[in-house]
């Protein structure tokens, strides 16, 4: 039944966070790499990965007006990826203002666990802009960067450890959000999915 939850679970957030990896909108722009390739369009990098074996995510954002901005690298549950290196933990926020057309990159260097060795999680990015003297988020959104399978092999290669960002953590999770929109197929595929597990 655990199993049956959990992979529900991770179907469900794979498809509601699935939007453009590189979008514009009246809010600015959102171009989205993983290990320095950028993904177009509604593109989720999907890796076969070892455990320890690093990788990278990076968020560049753009916007069109002055904006507080906050963006954080998420998973399901906790503890089966470790950030070596970023602007925050996992599932924890960052933030920076940004003045008019003005660009911030969030980057992290990522590793997976033994946590979920065998097995298929998503990586998403979570973002909020906040205008100058208004304490409620103008736009609250979130995606799939990738969905990582994670082999049971053990990674042998280096690690790369910077001094230059350290891992820190410089805010907590805001409290409000909201769903991002996601396609037709998505919705259909979820319900599809909740027939098929509930059939069983």
């Amino acid at each position: 039944m655990r199993i049956r939850n959990v992979t529900f679970g991770i179907v469900l957030d794979f498809l509601l966070f699935q939007s453009n990896a590189s979008a514009l909108s009246e809010y600015g722009k959102i171009d989205v790499y993983f290990n320095d390739q950028i993904l177009p369009g509604e593109t989720v990098a999907t890796p076969t990965i070892k455990i320890g074996e690093p990788f990278n995510v990076k968020i560049n954002m753009t916007v069109n007006q002055e904006y507080r901005v906050s963006g954080q690298i998420s998973e399901i549950g906790s503890g089966n990826f470790e950030v070596i290196e970023g602007p925050s933990e996992m599932n924890k926020y960052s933030s920076v203002i940004l003045k008019p057309n003005e660009s911030y990159t969030f980057e992290w260097t990522i590793k997976p666990t033994e946590g979920w060795a065998g097995g298929s999680l998503p990586i998403n990015f979570r973002y909020s802009l906040v205008e100058k003297g208004n304490p409620e988020p103008v736009l609250n959104g979130g995606f799939t960067v990738a969905y990582c399978t994670i082999s049971n092999e053990h990674y042998e290669g280096k690690i790369p450890i910077s001094e230059e960002q350290p891992v820190s953590e410089t805010e907590s999770s805001p409290t409000s959000a909201s769903t991002p929109a996601f396609t037709l197929v998505g919705a259909l595929s979820v319900i599809a999915l909740v027939f098929a597990l509930f059939r069983r």
